[in-house]
């Protein structure tokens, strides 16, 4: 990934990205996936290409659709657009100034992340395997993966839910909500993300389905 760097920061159509490193088992996890990463980028919109090579091109550059292309690798792409949400990644609103709630009621995509304080790292992890087997058992989960920028420390969970109501439930109505109560009190993260996703467009087994304009993936 590092090399992926420079291209993603001299992309002018890029304005805020992430590379990431992605943990096994779809929730917060220690354990490092070797075989997968993720790339979250902000952009322009454009139309989207028929092919996956020209996909990635458009997406990312010549340099890591090449890169791909080159070692076969295995993709799927998400493309988004920001609901509401709240909070920060490195000082900064990369999907912009979010309302709190929206009216939408589809199957939606959920991104979490946050900057854990050393001092609280023992009480995080503690708490870790009670929420992703909550997730993992909850109705209307459709996919998670766990990423992170940095080990332990900075991270981060991509899910896809079949509604709003199924992603609540999860949230208000599991552990999940004993330990969102904790963070808060005992202040765990320095730094938090919360934002909610409308889907406009997804890859299906290498299949790549037309559509026109999108503003966040």
């Amino acid at each position: 990934m590092a090399i992926h760097r420079l291209p993603l920061w001299t992309n002018k159509k890029i304005h805020f990205h992430k590379l990431l490193g992605c943990g096994k088992d779809g929730g917060f996890s220690k354990k490092p996936d070797w075989q997968q990463w993720a790339i979250l980028a902000v952009r322009d919109a454009e139309s989207i290409p028929d092919t996956q090579h020209a996909l990635l091109k458009m997406l990312y550059g010549k340099f890591i659709a090449g890169w791909y292309f080159f070692w076969k690798c295995e993709t799927k792409t998400f493309i988004l657009e920001p609901l509401s949400g709240y909070g920060a990644w490195d000082k900064k609103k990369p999907f912009g100034v979010l309302p709190d709630k929206s009216a939408y009621e589809g199957k939606l995509a959920v991104l979490t992340r946050a900057t854990i304080r050393l001092t609280k790292l023992g009480r995080f992890w503690a708490h870790v395997k009670g929420t992703s087997d909550a997730l993992h058992k909850a109705n209307g989960l459709v996919y998670s993966l766990s990423i992170g920028e940095m080990p332990f420390i900075k991270q981060a969970t991509f899910s896809i839910w079949s509604s709003i109501e199924d992603m609540n439930a999860y949230a208000y109505h599991t552990r999940h909500k004993e330990v969102i109560q904790k963070t808060r009190e005992e202040k765990w993260y320095s730094e938090e993300l919360f934002v909610r996703f409308k889907i406009l467009w997804e890859s299906k087994e290498n299949q790549f389905i037309k559509t026109s304009k999108y503003s966040a993936f």
